[in-house]
């Protein structure tokens, strides 16, 4: 089993990387975790709303496996506490799925065509983050998960 973080667009600040990189060596040990940033296309922020959603939906299509478990993170998805968000990625870590793949849209979002496609949503909280800081909270959670999971010390109830 494998994690994938599609995510659109690139992040430039330092802390940002810093914090990823440093959760990433710690969830090493647990499960096999990629980020994959999708480069903004040429002209792409010229274009409406739409069109952005749209043009970012059928990129993220195109990295995808039938053999995937596909979740999109949008603000209207379902909430979890961090001991729910472990239970399931346990639960989808016991599934027959080969790749959990997680995915971050850019400044607007989720195109709506991927939400219908893909039912599974989830929501970091009920405020807004910008796309990028989303990455370091859900790469963070990803290993809290993992640690609860294990029955390791680092979440305290």
């Amino acid at each position: 089993m494998k994690i994938l973080l599609l995510v659109f667009g690139k992040t430039d600040e330092s802390y940002v990387i810093e914090g990823i990189k440093k959760f990433e060596k710690k969830i090493k040990p647990f499960i096999q975790l990629e980020i994959e940033e999708i480069a903004e296309p040429k002209n792409h922020c010229k274009l409406a709303k739409p069109q952005q959603l749209n043009n970012e939906a059928i990129i993220f299509k195109s990295k995808l496996k039938s053999s995937d478990e596909v979740v999109l993170l949008d603000e209207k998805g379902k909430q979890f506490s961090s001991v729910e968000f472990s239970q399931k990625i346990e639960s989808l870590l016991n599934s027959t799925k080969k790749r959990i793949v997680f995915i971050v849209g850019g400044p607007y979002g989720i195109s709506e065509n991927l939400k219908n496609e893909f039912n599974n949503q989830i929501s970091l909280s009920k405020m807004t983050f910008t796309h990028q800081l989303v990455r370091l909270f859900f790469v963070e959670q990803i290993y809290r998960s993992f640690t609860i999971i294990n029955k390791m010390p680092y979440h305290h109830i």
